[in-house]
Order: C-alpha cells, then sequence, then structure tokens
C-alpha cells in the first residue's frame, strides 16, 4: 500500500513538473510572439507615419542654404551653378562614382543606388524654371524617404544663368508631399518624367554635358565619371576600393572599365559570366558600336571577353591611348577636368581622354569590372541647331589638341 502510494505520489510530481515545464514554454513563446507582434505593429507605425529625423532636417537646411546663395554663374556666364544641395561626408581615398543627367534622368539613380555601394556624386541639369522647382522638389522629397540619398549621395543644380531656382513652398510639392517611402518617389517620378537623350532637351538651351562633369567629381580624389543610364557591374566599387587600399602604385594611371550596351528589354548581367553568355548571343555589344566604333575600339574587346576568369579586380593589360578613343576610367591625384567649351554632342569625352594621354597617364584595363549602357546607342539625327553644334565642337577639338602643346610643351605624346 504504501509502496503503491509513493509511485502515485512520484507519478503526480512528474506530472506536475512536465506542466509547470509546458507552461513556461507556452509563456516564452508568447513573449517572443509578442515581440515579433510588437516589433511588426512598430514597423507598420513607421511605414504609415514615418519619423522625422533630424538627418532630414539637416537636409532642408542644407538645400535651403544652397539655393539662397543664388548659385555662382560659370566660366562662360550662361549657367547658374548651386553646389551642395544634397552634401555626404566622403572619404579622400573612396572611389566616387559622378554621374550628371537632366531632371527627367534622374529616375536611373534608383539603379546606381543599387549597384554601387560607395558615394555617388550627382549634377542635375535644369533647362527651364520649371524644371528648377521639380528638381529642388525632387532632392527634398528623394533625401526624406530614401536613407541611401541621405548617407551616400551629393547632388549639384545647374540652370541656364537666367533662372535662379527658388526654395520650395511647403504648399508647392503637390503630390510630391503625399509620397511616404523611397520607392513611391521614383515611381512618381517615373510618371511625371519624360525621359530621353539627355542633350534632346527640346528647348534652345544646350546641355552643358562637361560642366556637369567636373562638377560631379569636384573634390574627388578617384572617381568613375559615367552617364546617368549606365549601370556597373555588382562589387565594382568594392572592387576598386580593396585594389586600391592594397597598393598606392596606381598615380599617373586611368584604370579603364570596359563599356558594353544592352538591348532594353533584358536584365542587367551582375558579373562577367553572366554578361559573356547575352554577349556571345548578341543581346551584348561593345559600347558605340554602331555609333562610333573607333571611339571604343582601342579597348580591345576580343581581348577582354577571353581572359581568364579572376577573382581579385585587377589591372589586366596596357592600352595606348589614340584618337578618337573615350574610355570610361578610374584615376586619381592631378586629373585634367573635362574642357566645359564643349557642350551638346560631341567631342566631350574624347578631349579630355585626349588631354589624359598628353599628361602622362598611362591607360590599364580592368580584368573583371564593366559598364552596361541600357539600350543599343544608335545614329544620332540632330536637327539644324544640334547640328551647328557638333561642327562646332569638331571645329574646337581640332583648336584643343593645338592648345595642349603649349600646355605641355616637354610632353612626347600627342593627339
Amino acid at each position: 500500500m504504501q509502496m503503491s502510494y509513493a509511485i502515485r505520489c512520484a507519478f503526480y510530481q512528474l506530472l506536475l513538473a512536465a506542466l509547470m515545464l509546458v507552461a513556461m514554454l507556452q509563456l516564452l513563446y508568447l513573449s517572443l510572439l509578442s515581440g515579433l507582434h510588437g516589433q511588426e505593429e512598430q514597423d507598420q507605425y513607421f511605414e504609415f507615419f514615418p519619423p522625422s529625423p533630424q538627418s532630414v532636417d539637416q537636409v532642408k537646411a542644407q538645400l535651403r542654404t544652397a539655393l539662397a546663395s543664388g548659385g555662382v554663374l560659370d566660366a562662360s556666364g550662361d549657367y547658374r551653378v548651386y553646389r551642395g544641395l544634397l552634401k555626404t561626408t566622403m572619404d579622400p581615398n573612396d572611389v566616387i562614382l559622378a554621374t550628371h543627367a537632366s531632371v527627367d534622368n534622374l529616375l536611373h539613380l534608383s539603379g546606381l543606388l543599387e549597384r554601387w555601394e560607395g558615394p555617388l556624386s550627382v549634377s542635375v541639369f535644369a533647362a527651364t524654371k520649371e524644371e528648377a522647382q521639380l528638381a529642388t522638389v525632387l532632392t527634398y522629397a528623394l533625401s526624406s524617404h530614401c536613407p541611401d540619398m541621405r548617407a551616400r549621395v551629393a547632388m549639384h543644380l545647374v540652370c541656364p544663368s537666367r533662372y535662379e531656382a527658388a526654395v520650395p513652398d511647403p504648399r508647392e510639392p503637390g503630390e510630391f508631399a503625399l509620397l511616404r517611402s523611397c520607392q513611391e518617389v521614383f515611381d512618381k517620378l517615373a510618371r511625371v518624367a519624360q525621359p530621353g537623350i539627355n542633350y534632346a532637351l527640346g528647348t534652345n538651351v544646350s546641355y552643358p554635358n562637361n560642366l556637369l562633369r567636373n562638377l560631379a567629381r569636384e573634390g574627388a580624389n578617384y572617381a568613375l565619371v559615367i552617364d546617368v543610364d549606365m549601370v556597373p557591374s555588382e562589387g565594382l566599387w568594392r572592387g576598386l576600393r580593396e585594389m586600391l587600399d592594397q597598393s598606392k602604385q596606381w598615380a599617373g594611371t586611368a584604370l579603364v572599365v570596359p563599356a558594353f550596351e544592352i538591348r532594353r528589354a533584358r536584365r542587367m548581367p551582375t558579373n562577367k559570366n553572366e554578361l559573356l553568355q547575352l554577349y556571345q548571343v548578341g543581346e551584348v555589344r561593345p559600347f558605340y558600336y554602331g555609333l562610333c566604333t573607333p571611339c571604343q575600339a582601342p579597348t580591345n574587346y576580343s581581348r577582354w571577353v577571353n581572359l581568364p576568369e579572376e577573382t581579385l579586380l585587377r589591372p589586366s593589360y596596357v592600352v595606348p591611348w589614340q584618337d578618337p578613343w573615350e574610355p570610361f576610367y578610374v584615376a586619381g591625384g592631378k586629373v585634367p577636368t573635362f574642357d566645359e567649351r564643349f557642350r551638346q554632342y560631341g567631342f566631350n569625352r574624347i578631349s579630355q581622354a585626349c588631354e589624359l594621354h598628353v599628361a602622362g597617364f598611362d591607360f590599364e584595363v580592368l580584368n573583371e569590372g564593366f559598364l552596361v549602357h541600357k539600350g543599343f546607342k544608335e545614329a544620332l539625327k540632330f536637327h539644324p541647331q544640334k547640328e551647328a553644334e557638333n561642327q562646332h565642337n569638331k571645329i574646337l577639338y581640332r583648336q584643343f589638341k593645338q592648345e595642349l602643346k603649349a600646355k605641355y610643351p616637354d610632353s612626347p605624346r600627342h593627339c
């Protein structure tokens, strides 16, 4: 009897312990579930009622300060320049992606922010007073809702000198004021913008591409200057940083990033293997292949596509510069500026590459990194004014090459 009582007692004690363990596990589960639910509620709250961090107020103050300055006129007096609508802290040894765009083409920034993990600097051209207003509203909207914009992007504004950009009235942003996320801002921009060729503005204003390039790379040591509708290969920024951090031997070297173009319907390749698959079936081809083959031919694409696969980014072969090569490259040190007399279309990048060569820089092609332009470049047709500007640039380029002889009298190189 006593044994039976002891067994029953032990059984009840074990059952009680098991029940207590189950209860404790349930409490722990409910606690975790409550925490997760609370986090979801908090995330939902901030999604619909986003916080207003101090950084957004700082961005607004920067914007007001930059616009209140009235801008400064460029050397020609034709354009008004507003520096630092957005500012970001940049490591002096970093590699900056510098680009430029008309207001309508700013929607390409979304793809650049995804692919380029380092700092970006963007020069925006507003051809009309209305575009200047849209640019300021858009700058505020992007910086308010896109943390990456606040953290990594510097933005500058250029407009014709007869206009002055203004601080937007709180009532003026209209539908932009109702947006609550970064994606919504870019979606709205895609609906209101009419993207096209930067220099096809439909106005009597020339697109000042070289002024915009200089403004975007201003203050940078190493910079990769590209067009806004180009996309870098995945990991290019990291690869460049690692390569440049490991060695200081790149002074006087232009590290060439091969450029390609792709049919618009295709997804952008992320790495060289994906690029080569599309290259082999004709969906990707060398940049400017149908427009100005000699402008990119010295890159030696046939050699590049047959390089052995490697994991580390490095220079693979040296290419002597020859007219009219206009490579995209990374270089540091005393890199010549772009000649701002060149506007619109023609010879604007060739002239700068020519001076880089005369100044003593060597060109080395990188093995793995690349750029891809969205869409095939086809033969361009200019209306009479634009054709006249292209011919003007051709004459200016001849003059420019003569000026280089006086600027670099001891250089054995010429264009």
